[in-house]
């Protein structure tokens, strides 16, 4: 890896850590179309994104943790569909397809899938936020049966995420506000955090063994994306979020459409 190669792939991590503190939105909704941009191939792009992501997001759990913002409970039951999911995925794809030639496309279609979703939990959240406020009765279907439905969509995220690095943040959170009204905004933010950690990291080590990680590319991105997180976080507050987060979901939409119908 050249000079120049590093000192781009560390700007790279500047530019989607500034944004990812900006916007809240996951590094790997940007990372991994970034790094197809610039040529990596799909599994190694992933692979990386994964460990990226697990990274990035570890000290986030510890300030949450703090602040009493996670429910370990419903990480467990994420955790418990999840982690079995991903593992079970990164099995399939080292026995049934083995070269990563031969599941290029499966990445590729659910990266796409991912990125469409991501982009209208973005154009929807707030819509989503005020009817689980208003209409949201202890009966309701989701609330009876959440406990098993949590499981359920962890084993959904599980194999989304391990295929595509997307949805451990934006996707997981959009679980939690229709399963769980009650949660606080900073709980629904700490625990989708909690939960996304462990399963980046067992992806990404699952990614590693097949091959599919990067670590010179790794390291290049964290020198760019870890400074810039925090600067972003500090000017957000300045920024209007509501116009960034549209033209991100826009953005990250056509991206989406790209990858999963062509």
């Amino acid at each position: 890896m050249e000079i120049l190669d590093v000192l781009q792939y560390i700007a790279a991590g500047a530019g989607v850590g500034f944004a990812v503190g900006v916007t809240g939105v996951g590094g790997g909704s940007l990372m991994t179309p970034l790094l197809l941009m610039f040529g990596f191939p799909t599994h190694i792009a992933i692979g990386t994104d994964l460990m990226y992501a697990s990274i990035t997001k570890s000290s986030g759990v510890i300030a949450h943790h703090k602040h009493g913002t996670i429910e370990w409970p419903v990480v467990l039951r994420l955790a418990a569909g999840s982690l079995p999911a991903s593992l079970m995925t990164v099995f399939a794809l080292k026995y049934l397809f083995g070269d990563p030639e031969s599941y290029k496309h499966v990445l590729l279609s659910t990266l796409g899938v991912m990125l469409i979703l991501t982009s209208a939990v973005l154009l929807f959240k707030g819509r989503l936020q005020r009817t689980r406020q208003q209409h949201s009765p202890s009966n309701s279907f989701l609330v009876k049966h959440r406990n098993t439905l949590t499981v359920l969509m962890g084993v959904l995220l599980g194999i989304c995420v391990t295929l595509s690095s997307v949805g451990a943040g934006a996707f997981g959170a959009a679980v939690l506000l229709m399963l769980y009204p009650g949660l606080s905004s900073m709980k629904v933010i700490g625990t989708d955090i909690a939960h996304a950690v462990p399963l980046t990291m067992i992806a990404g080590f699952g990614h590693f063994t097949l091959g599919n990680v990067d670590f010179y590319l790794l390291g290049a991105l964290l020198m760019g994306s870890l400074p810039a997180i925090h600067f972003g976080t500090m000017v957000a507050k300045k920024l209007p979020e509501r116009i960034l987060q549209s033209t991100l979901a826009s953005i990250l939409c056509a991206i989406g459409i790209k990858y999963a119908f062509f």
